[in-house]
């Protein structure tokens, strides 16, 4: 039996911010930094959750169950999901550093997952949220030159990617449409920026003499976005009512390092594109969609003291179960 201390506490009481009507939700990667923020704000908001991931967590949670499944193998994966029987699944696993990873191991493991949990999914008719990457574009892991053809960018700008991650999540997004049409299911894929927790957030440089060069402002350009704002737009893509695939961005309105971003684009790619709108520290990536389409808009920026911000519940802090 668990401990006390080991228990998360619920608030099963608490209104959803966007109103939907998923009573039961697979969450995989539960154990991550992004999956386990995102079991926390649906379960203390009365959904059911079922957590799954390589290994179970050595707490217990309040309103959540948990199951070891490895996603690359297609029979557990469509079994989970049949005998759970969730009104939607979040899909959140992923290897999402291919810099201490092989490629082929990243690439393997996140479009076999993805096509996995997808499919069966899709086979049971079965909504899915799930997440890509800014890796999709191709300039956060970029090995050679990478320049963006208007910024901010938006969610229609072209993937080019080279590195093993980001082609995983390009890869990933073309199951995602293509397991819209052929089972006539809605998913929604979100791109977020780096992703930062209360936790784990960057330090920002010195504004007056640092390099711009360094990889510390490289290719995500100083976008990001606070984990529990990620949690939200999961929410808000649950609440949506609409067919098909659609792609959204999550990213904070503004970089994290301090500086134009516009000085920083130019500074990594050596120059900026013609169309460039770009205003202060205004971010890379365009989160308009989100907002228009979904009602969505980020409520926590850096540096963020940890304080509650809309949406949160009293107290809400790091998960503690996992």
């Amino acid at each position: 039996m668990a401990d006390e201390s080991s228990v998360s506490a619920s608030t099963p009481d608490l209104e959803p911010e966007f109103d939907h009507d998923v009573e039961t939700a697979l969450v995989t990667g539960a154990t991550g930094d992004v999956g386990s923020w995102v079991i926390d704000r649906l379960a203390d908001r009365g959904t059911h959750v079922v957590g799954v991931d390589l290994e179970q967590p050595d707490g217990v949670r309040a309103n959540a169950d948990f199951r070891a499944v490895d996603l690359t193998e297609q029979a557990p994966t469509w079994e989970t999901i049949c005998e759970v029987e969730p009104d939607a699944v979040v899909h959140l696993a992923a290897i999402s550093d291919p810099l201490d990873n092989p490629a082929t191991r990243v690439f393997e493991n996140n479009v076999t997952s993805t096509y996995n949990v997808l499919q069966a999914a899709g086979r049971e008719g079965i909504d899915v949220v799930w997440s890509s990457s800014q890796a999709a574009y191709g300039a956060l892991f970029a090995s050679g030159e990478w320049q963006p053809d208007a910024l901010p960018i938006d969610e229609a700008h072209e993937q080019r990617p080279g590195d093993s991650y980001g082609l995983s999540k390009r890869c990933g997004e073309a199951i995602a449409r293509a397991t819209a049409r052929r089972y006539d299911v809605s998913i929604t894929t979100i791109r977020p920026a780096t992703i930062f927790t209360p936790e784990k957030a960057r330090a920002r440089p010195a504004e007056d003499d640092s390099d711009l060069t360094t990889v510390e402002s490289g290719g995500d350009f100083g976008s990001y976005v606070d984990v529990r704002d990620m949690a939200r737009l999961v929410e808000a893509a649950l609440a949506a009512d609409r067919d098909g695939h659609e792609a959204f961005h999550c990213v904070a309105d503004e970089n994290y390092l301090g500086r134009p971003t516009a000085e920083l684009v130019e500074a990594i790619c050596g120059d900026l594109p013609a169309d460039c709108t770009l205003e202060g520290k205004e971010a890379a990536l365009s989160n308009a969609k989100a907002a228009a389409v979904l009602g969505w808009e980020p409520t926590h920026s850096w540096p963020d003291s940890g304080a509650d911000g809309e949406g949160d519940a009293p107290g809400a802090g790091e998960p503690t179960w996992r």
